[in-house]
């Protein structure tokens, strides 16, 4: 074979590895990433001068894949895969060659261009995950929106007839003070109506129906007085705590009463699902718009259905008779009355986390 006719052959076998490699990106299916990247390294050692002797591999750090056994001795070439303009890993030719035996120019170019591809299909992965990902969350938002409107509706019902149960029972403990028996059983009735108005109260907080009273406050002494309050209750629980806070003012726009409440509530929350010694960390600091509030615990952390429905009015993952269900929802509801946010996450290592971002002015 000539000079002329192996150089148009290795072109050839170039071209129709790009051509397999676009067929194989252009039909990737979502749930065997794995896979793809097999097809791709074994199309890409059958354009290589000595595909016999040459085995790749595409590390993508988490997850890698090659066509065979290698050595980091071979001589090899490598190309970075990157994603958004980071390095997210790398695609190497190892070849197992005798004295007179290289890579070709062209197969660095090669794998640049294979490389290119990668980090492209990488890309839309990530887009189409953060697409997913948004539209889950604005679906949700429409969800307590929704709840929101009905939940402020039920609670505005609630409360005339409440104050009436009330005040005609105050009335009557009045006229009836010599039958003590009577008198007890009207006294139960006004305990289980404030008790049932303090629970439309915290509906109508849900639903931002509580009128607010905004001032600048620094969140910085709301956080160690809610800390101070439960200091007991950490050491009951037999529960650690550590505060990273680096700054000694961190002003917000806020309802002080409002503003201890997101703190305290969060905090009891952490609490009573921490284990014996477990940690409860809070965060405070701030960005260019921002003030971030983050707490964690090392509980058991979320299952799936309980991150969908967290903020939800009366959802509750204690048993019975330990929980409303609505202290979190009522967060919800005052974080998003200062126009803030609030997510529930897993940490990452174990536990749940809460972040509150709330806007400074």
């Amino acid at each position: 074979m000539t000079n002329t006719e192996e150089i148009l052959k290795e072109r050839i076998k170039e071209l129709t590895c790009l051509y397999e490699i676009s067929s194989i990106i252009v039909n990737y299916n979502t749930d065997f990433l794995q896979d793809t990247l097999k097809a791709i390294s074994l199309s890409l050692k059958k354009a290589f001068k000595y595909p016999e002797k040459t085995e790749i591999i595409i590390d993508l750090g988490e997850s890698s894949v090659s066509t065979g056994d290698y050595s980091q001795e071979a001589l090899n070439i490598f190309s970075n895969i990157n994603v958004f303009n980071e390095n997210n890993g790398q695609i190497r030719a190892f070849l197992y060659q005798k004295e007179d035996e290289d890579f070709l120019n062209e197969e660095q170019l090669l794998l640049d261009s294979v490389a290119l591809k990668v980090g492209n299909l990488l890309e839309r992965i990530e887009i189409k995950k953060s697409e997913t990902s948004l539209k889950r969350q604005m679906e949700r938002a429409d969800r307590l929106s929704i709840l929101g409107e009905i939940t402020a509706g039920i609670a505005h019902e609630l409360n005339t007839p409440l104050a009436n149960i009330l005040g005609f029972a105050e009335l009557l403990q009045s006229d009836l003070a010599t039958n003590k028996k009577a008198k007890a059983d009207l006294q139960k009735i006004i305990q289980n109506t404030i008790f049932s108005r303090e629970v439309v109260k915290k509906l109508m907080f849900f639903s931002c129906e509580m009128p607010q009273e905004m001032k600048r406050v620094n969140i910085i002494p709301n956080i160690k007085s809610a800390i101070d309050l439960l200091d007991a209750t950490f050491r009951k629980e037999q529960v650690k705590y550590l505060a990273k806070i680096e700054d000694e003012e961190l002003w917000l726009k806020a309802d002080p009463i409002q503003l201890t409440q997101i703190i305290f509530n969060l905090l009891m929350n952490a609490i009573y699902f921490s284990p014996k010694e477990g940690l409860v960390t809070i965060e405070a600091f701030q960005t260019k718009k921002d003030i971030v509030l983050k707490i964690s615990d090392e509980g058991d952390g979320f299952t799936a259905e309980a991150l969908e429905k967290v903020f939800q009015p009366f959802f509750t993952t204690k048993p019975t008779g330990e929980g409303s269900g609505l202290g979190l929802s009522v967060v919800h509801g005052i974080v998003a009355s200062h126009k803030g946010t609030i997510i529930a996450q897993n940490n990452p290592n174990k536990g749940a986390i809460f972040t509150v971002k709330l806007p400074k002015t």
